[in-house]
């Protein structure tokens, strides 16, 4: 028979993974490449092909750290800000000068412009990427868990957007307790910090 101590500890493990697996379960559906809320970022790499044209086809193009990629014939057009959508209306009016009636199709194949990064007392700190809707347990599940000298009560995540910064305190006993609302959904270039 197990132990109190150790039946907890079983439910807690069953419950974590059985949260990751609730979030994730929609992921797919739900892709960066298929959103036309996704905004091109800089290091996002791109495919733009163009219908029975291999000539005006880029298999692979890495959006610069200027936000600009470049395509046969039209130099450099400007691709971080906007949606696929977007960008493929843009490349199709100016294909029209030399096609008629182009048909472009802009795909995003590695949204590296999508990162977080995680700190401190975890097993493999780093820079990782958001191809997904991840939150901060499975951040600390990616980067391999807690070392032994973490202090659970004092993890941060400090975030930034649109001219604001936030610092949010991670709650992570009421997350493992059940508290799943404490269980933060990451943004790009969040950092968590585990002291």
């Amino acid at each position: 028979t197990m132990s109190i101590k150790q039946q907890l500890k079983y439910l807690i493990i069953v419950l974590f993974f059985l949260a990751c697996f609730m979030n994730t379960s929609n992921a797919d559906q739900d892709s960066y490449s298929g959103s036309s809320l996704y905004k091109i970022g800089i290091g996002d790499i791109l495919s733009i092909t163009t219908w029975k044209e291999p000539d005006f086809t880029v298999e692979s193009v890495r959006v610069r750290s200027d936000g600009k990629i470049t395509f046969p014939l039209l130099d450099d057009i400007q691709a971080e800000g906007l949606s696929t959508m977007i960008l493929k209306k843009a490349v199709q009016k100016k294909l029209s000068v030399y096609v008629e009636s182009p048909n472009v199709t802009v795909t995003l194949i590695n949204p590296m412009s999508r990162r977080f990064y995680i700190l401190g007392e975890i097993l493999r700190t780093g820079e990782y990427p958001l191809t997904k809707k991840l939150t901060v347990m499975q951040a600390f599940a990616l980067a391999g868990g807690f070392t032994e000298w973490a202090d659970k009560n004092k993890i941060l995540l400090y975030r930034r957007g649109d001219n604001m910064e936030e610092t949010i305190i991670i709650r992570y006993k009421d997350i493992i307790k059940g508290d799943f609302s404490k269980d933060i959904q990451l943004q790009p270039d969040d950092t968590i910090i585990v002291p």
